[in-house]
């Protein structure tokens, strides 16, 4: 009779922190970046049109002041993981925490345009570096077994921080008595609302000084007794934690450090980041940030008043938050792919009929009751799409997926290039929707339906493994 020797399970597998709730604060801290990003990012949309009567500029030059942040966002994202190689997740959050402090105060006070930009730049840079160094350190500090879960607090945060500035810019216009150009204080009401954002800023910065630098970095700069000490922190005291520093430590060994020549493959980059550059794109070519960073001028330019516009934006993050939940209950359940695949074709629907119903926007430039309905429920569904798929699994993916060898620095290029996806989006939206607002959004939706095969062919599913099994 002959015997089977059992697979030897790593310990990543078997860890269950003592205190969860730790953890969960821990993760709670480190995704307050995610929370500024997402703030950042949209609390332009209740200033718009504020930005275009103030400095009297036409949708095109509109577009790049609001679409330049993401120019600073790329540089920041492409950095950021070779900085925290170098220096330590913890303080990448402070430098992002101190750049979006700066940018608040400045784009608050802005002399002319061009400083206002500048400002926006300065900011980009932070979200870029929150968006690297959030899920990465996320992803560093989870047990295996919650990872999905936690890892998901980083898209959790970014949408309560949408719906957040959301809330204050319409808490803010009704101080100004629905003027967005209203004085208060000395100051219009849409500077109020750039400059709000200091306080989350000064304390994520705070927040960075209360947890733990991630036991993958202390091992590389040689702390391993402070790496212990953390992995009993979050992975819990019954996993051995000699044999878990060994197993990081191996599989550092049988690696190197990395380096963007890494990332190089026999057709520009290793097909693996390819995968996750395809996941970044696709996630900003279906239009989301379109939702974010212009559904106010959107909904005014379609007959709705301006309060109400920045309401119905207010309840289009609420519903980003429901769907981000629904997400954070399921990706450890069902598995990243499935969920990628239903949000894809939900979102192709939804798209799709936004698309006719902008069809019947009329010459004084308003939608008759019934396309308007459906125009306002189809903006919803789709977001609740996005949410509940996408917006959580891509970073989700970009936090497992690569290797150990070069993660840090293949989710710089992925999160790079959601960037860069994410300015051709949002530069290009005004003068589309001049030409076209119907036909915006077929293209939104052809590309919809075109990550269906995208994910079915090359994404595989990352659900349970450890991240010394990944690649």
């Amino acid at each position: 009779m002959t015997s089977t020797a059992q697979p030897t399970v790593p310990e990543g597998r078997k860890a269950h922190p003592d205190h969860l709730g730790h953890v969960i604060f821990i993760t709670a801290a480190a995704a307050m970046g995610g929370f500024l990003f997402g703030y950042d990012s949209s609390v332009i949309n209740g200033a718009v049109e504020a930005i275009r009567s103030r400095y009297d500029v036409g949708s095109a030059l509109l577009a790049q002041v609001i679409a330049i942040a993401l120019i600073g966002c790329a540089i920041g994202a492409a950095t950021a993981g070779r900085i925290a190689d170098r220096i330590g997740r913890i303080r990448v959050m402070q430098i992002a925490s101190l750049l979006f402090t700066i940018s608040a105060v400045g784009s608050a006070l802005p002399f002319a345009l061009w400083d206002l930009a500048f400002w926006r730049i300065v900011g980009g840079f932070a979200i870029g570096m929150a968006s690297v160094i959030g899920p990465a350190y996320i992803a560093e500090v989870s047990p295996s077994a919650y990872r999905g879960r936690l890892g998901s607090f980083q898209q959790a945060a970014i949408v309560v921080g949408i719906a957040i500035s959301q809330l204050v810019n319409w808490g803010i216009l009704n101080l100004a008595d629905g003027q967005q150009r209203g004085k208060i204080g000395g100051l219009e009401a849409w500077q109020w609302m750039l400059g709000v954002m200091v306080v989350p800023a000064v304390l994520y910065g705070l927040l960075s000084f209360a947890i733990p630098e991630s036991p993958r970095f202390l091992i590389s700069i040689e702390k391993v007794d402070r790496a212990k000490e953390v992995l009993a922190e979050v992975e819990g005291h019954s996993v051995n934690l000699d044999k878990r520093v060994a197993e990081i430590q191996d599989a550092m060994r049988r690696e190197h450090k990395p380096r963007f020549k890494d990332l190089l493959g026999k057709v520009g980059f290793l097909p693996i980041v390819w995968v996750g550059i395809g996941l970044s794109v696709f996630q900003q070519l279906v239009g989301i940030n379109v939702a974010f960073y212009y559904s106010s001028a959107l909904w005014q330019s379609v007959g709705i008043d301006p309060s109400s516009s920045f309401f119905y934006s207010f309840t289009t993050s609420i519903i980003n938050i429901i769907g981000t939940v629904i997400a954070m209950i399921f990706v450890d359940k069902i598995g990243r792919r499935p969920l990628a695949l239903i949000g894809s074709a939900g979102m192709a629907l939804a798209l799709a009929l936004e698309a006719w119903a902008f069809s019947a926007k009329t010459a004084a430039g308003t939608l008759p009751a019934t396309e308007g309905t459906v125009a306002l429920i189809a903006a919803h569904v789709f977001v609740l799409f996005f949410a509940l798929s996408w917006g959580v699994v891509v970073w989700v993916f970009l936090g497992e997926m690569f290797p150990n060898r070069i993660r840090a620095a293949a989710l710089g290029v992925a999160a790079s290039a959601q960037w860069i996806a994410n300015w051709a989006i949002t530069a290009s939206f005004p003068s589309l929707s001049d030409w076209n607002l119907s036909g915006t959004y077929v293209i939104y939706t052809f590309f919809a339906l075109l990550s269906i095969p995208f994910v079915l062919k090359f994404v595989k599913e990352t659900k349970g493994k450890a991240l010394e099994e990944m690649g």
